[in-house]
């Protein structure tokens, strides 16, 4: 058995019965999962406790190795792979499991094992940031518990959902297939979801091939979605979907009502409660309107003594002309809009001001033209009147290679970051992402040095493929104290308020927006749903 710092390794054959190993198995610590790998007769293993176990739905694919894999080397550019070798790391692993909801290490456990021979710990480095974007697991089976087959294996492969530099997975895997190589292990081998096609997809191309296989794993709440129907909520969006799984942890029921809408109903003796995603009865009429209709939004945060910029609506070409020089850049949007559709950032002539109002007014509604205000886009979460999250939000950005035209790099970019939510973020093509280019020099044909870092939209919505990099501990008190009063000055528990800032970390600062359905599960690993249940169900917890 192998203490990886998220669970143990149950190495099968070496147990001399299935009894034996039911026995390891119903020793898990709570909030760990084992596994069981190389399960040769997995039926007389469940067979000894079946209301406690159950078959992983995974499977196991192989690669060979050669001594020629030895030389093998990282190819993608931008990324740079080593081995863990501070306490830092181990904390920069943990927030990418946060973000793809796996089980943290145990710093204490990865730590002491940093040096051991049976266990390697990777990291993968952006090469231009230094920031960590990707993370590993080596086992080698020989050092660690005398494979006479000279296998290893690969676990807990993690990429950043936000990284925008590609090859970050593969440069990792390649990483372990050499190091591997080196040592004279026979085969890796890997265990990956039989749905996981991305991943699948990604092994196949480095050689890994399936074999036959069995894992066996304890029924406990971090494997539930593995042994349970979820045919029910399979439907719902992520945001919708954190706030159901966290529910139903709580012993919540849960009704889906339309799973297109992300609409469920949670009861929880006796108590009901409609939700659309974060939206829930608990906001009233009165609270929408003043969140959905941007103009009265400020106008209502303005009375409440919060510093908002200067706005008017959409009139006559010489009145919208007029406001422009007044404020020298604008930003044009649409009233009523959401998630970053038919917006222009920093607009500073009259000929693209007139194409941003009209790009607006086709989202319907009247359209707003307000003062441009520089500074970092800042979203605040708000729960029971109480700050829980805060986060940058980064207009969508490309990163060159020396090779590819502006338009390869969008949509190879864009395609990652579908990947990592669900679909949700997606960098659009259009007029705006062509102004921004232009701005810069550049167009769609264009191709970028290795290295260069170019921002394709000015508007950091996740919809439209910008990220987002948590600052919870790091925002100021003023900043807080002015989300929660704004809250409370339109009278939402629930709402994301968006900030123009220099830093969260100082002071200064403009409200731009209020939403009252704000993306919940874009702030892990902030515990926004279990604050969110909490206050539906404050006796759950």
């Amino acid at each position: 058995m192998i203490d990886c710092g998220w669970g143990r390794l149950l190495y099968a054959p070496s147990f001399a019965s299935a009894k034996d190993l039911v026995q390891a198995l119903r020793e898990e610590q709570p909030g760990r999962r084992d596994i069981a790998l190389y399960v040769e007769a997995p039926q007389l293993v469940l067979a000894e406790a079946p209301s406690e176990l159950f078959l992983d739905p995974s499977f196991i694919f192989r690669r060979p190795l050669q001594a020629r894999d030895a030389a093998m080397e990282p190819e993608a550019a931008g990324v740079s792979v080593r081995p863990l070798s501070t306490r830092a790391d181990i904390a920069a692993i943990n927030r990418l499991y946060a973000m793809r909801r796996m089980v943290p290490l145990d710093p204490v456990v990865v730590w002491a094992q940093r040096h051991s021979e049976g266990l390697t710990y990777l990291v993968a480095e952006d090469e231009r940031t230094g920031e960590v974007i990707g993370s590993a697991l080596g086992v080698d089976h020989v050092a660690a518990f005398g494979d006479a087959a000279g296998g290893s294996s690969l676990w807990c492969l993690v990429v950043d959902p936000q990284t925008r530099v590609s090859g970050t997975g593969e440069s990792l895997t390649r990483y372990l297939i050499a190091h591997f190589a080196r040592r004279g292990r026979h085969f890796l081998d890997l265990s990956v979801l039989h749905d996981n096609e991305q991943a699948i997809g990604l092994y196949r191309k480095l050689g890994f091939e399936q074999v036959p296989g069995f894992a066996v794993k304890h029924k406990n709440l971090i494997n539930e979605r593995l042994f349970t129907s979820t045919a029910e909520v399979d439907g719902l969006n992520p945001y919708a979907r954190l706030i159901v799984d966290e529910a139903r942890r709580r012993g919540i029921s849960v009704e889906v009502i339309d799973a297109a809408a992300g609409i469920f109903k949670l009861r929880h003796f006796g108590h009901e409660m409609l939700c659309r995603e974060s939206l829930t009865e608990l906001t009233g009429g009165v609270a929408m309107t003043w969140c959905q209709d941007k103009v009265l939004t400020l106008r209502r945060l303005a009375s409440a003594g919060l510093r908002v910029p200067h706005q008017c609506t959409a009139g006559d070409p010489q009145a919208n002309a007029e406001f422009l020089r007044q404020c020298g850049s604008v930003v044009v949007k649409p009233a009523m809009g959401e998630q970053g559709r038919g917006i222009s950032v920093d607009v500073r002539d009259e000929a693209h001001l007139a194409e941003a109002v009209e790009r607006a007014a086709r989202e319907g509604g009247h359209v707003v033209i307000e003062e441009f205000c520089a500074g970092q886009d800042l979203r605040i979460i708000v729960i029971g009147y109480k700050v829980v999250a805060a986060a940058i939000r980064r207009p969508a950005e490309i990163v060159g290679d020396g090779r590819s035209s502006v338009a390869e790099l969008i949509e190879r970019q864009s395609a990652r970051r579908a990947a990592a939510t669900g679909g949700e973020s997606r960098i659009p093509v259009d007029a705006e992402t062509e102004r921004v280019l232009t701005g810069q020099g550049l167009t769609l044909e264009s191709v970028l040095e290795e290295g260069r870092a170019v921002q394709v939209r000015k508007t950091a919505n996740l919809h439209t493929g910008g990220t987002i990099h948590d600052v919870t501990a790091q925002l100021h008190p003023a900043l807080r104290e002015a989300a929660e009063t704004a809250a409370r000055a339109l009278r939402i528990p629930v709402v994301g308020l968006d900030f123009l800032v220099p830093s969260p970390e100082e002071p200064d600062y403009v409200v731009i927006e209020a939403n009252e359905r704000p993306g919940l599960a874009n702030h892990e690993p902030q515990p926004t749903a279990q604050r969110f249940v909490d206050l539906l169900f404050p006796f759950s917890a």
